[in-house]
């Protein structure tokens, strides 16, 4: 290992993240042979397949498992030295920014936060990774993300946060609801069919309390996003919970059979949409500008 070319650490990692051999070209902006190349030295150097192909992509093997925790660390100490040695300069930097967001953030929130980094860093770029709620803390210590945006708290070690707005839940459901007019009471909420959205968007509060008050909706339709509610909802009998101001946004939409809001009827705290990001990053200028940057344009914003 003495002669090990570091620049195999570098497509090791990316490989290992993306799983697949043309997106860690694009990535590394490099041709695929390339990567099929560094992934030969790789076998050779460790004697072991490391990635087997799959229907599902570039699978890693369990020494690839193994190695990839101390190759993800050499890696971030490399980048961040690099960076540090570099003078960031938002006008002028290409460097790339990984951001968690639910599907209702890139909604809410994306806009807004792309507006502001497109003023003053026009060359950055920003990828948004699909929040998983309970990979969030792992994501942050390993590095595999700069940040993320959620409302649910995130309490693994070495991580800080910063509030960016407070929000509540409503129910959402079709203007013309034959049943349920200008209120509803538990009753009606609890009789009619429901669209429940999964628990990795973070959003699985309104639910805990429906199970501690012994409740429990019918439902109708299981999904793992809420983009779609406008498109579920008109027309139909069903009910959906979710943040409030995405919720109003949604009856804004020219849709041809309009939508309402309506206030629970049952008690849900509200809660806190929040930024996280992993205490070491503040390290880094680069990546304190970007933190600050998200909660310029977020902060007291739409939820997420």
């Amino acid at each position: 290992m003495a002669n090990f070319d570091l620049n195999l650490v570098t497509t090791f990692v990316t490989l290992y993240e993306t799983q697949s051999l043309t997106v860690t070209a694009e990535r590394l902006f490099v041709t695929q042979p390339s990567i099929s190349y560094a992934l030969g030295k790789l076998r050779e150097q460790f004697d072991d397949p490391l990635f087997v192909r799959t229907s599902q992509g570039m699978q890693p093997t369990r020494l690839a498992a193994q190695l990839y925790v101390g190759f993800k660390q050499a890696s971030r100490c490399i980048e961040e030295s690099i960076s540090e040695a570099r003078k960031f300069e938002p006008g002028h930097s290409n460097r790339q920014f990984r951001l968690a967001l639910s599907d209702l953030g890139e909604m809410a929130l994306l806009p807004k936060l792309m507006e502001r980094l497109n003023s003053l860093a026009p060359n950055i770029e920003l990828e948004i990774i699909p929040l998983e709620i309970d990979q969030v803390g792992m994501w942050l210590n390993d590095g595999y993300i700069d940040a993320a945006i959620c409302s649910r708290a995130i309490t693994s070690a070495g991580l800080a946060s910063k509030k960016l707005v407070s929000e509540r839940y409503v129910c959402l459901l079709d203007a013309a609801h034959p049943r349920i007019h200008s209120e509803m009471s538990m009753e009606q909420f609890l009789a009619e069919r429901h669209v429940l959205v999964t628990r990795t968007s973070g959003h699985g509060m309104a639910e805990d309390v429906l199970q501690k008050l012994g409740a429990k909706r019918r439902i109708k339709l299981r999904l793992p996003h809420f983009s779609v509610l406008p498109k579920v909802i008109p027309g139909t009998e069903l009910l959906a919970i979710l943040p409030s101001q995405i919720a109003e946004s949604f009856c804004e939409l020219p849709l041809t059979k309009p939508l309402k809001t309506l206030e629970l009827p049952f008690e849900v705290p509200a809660f806190e949409v929040t930024l996280h990001w992993h205490s070491r990053s503040i390290q880094s200028t680069g990546l304190k500008w970007f933190f600050e940057q998200i909660q310029a344009a977020l902060g007291e914003s739409d939820a997420a």
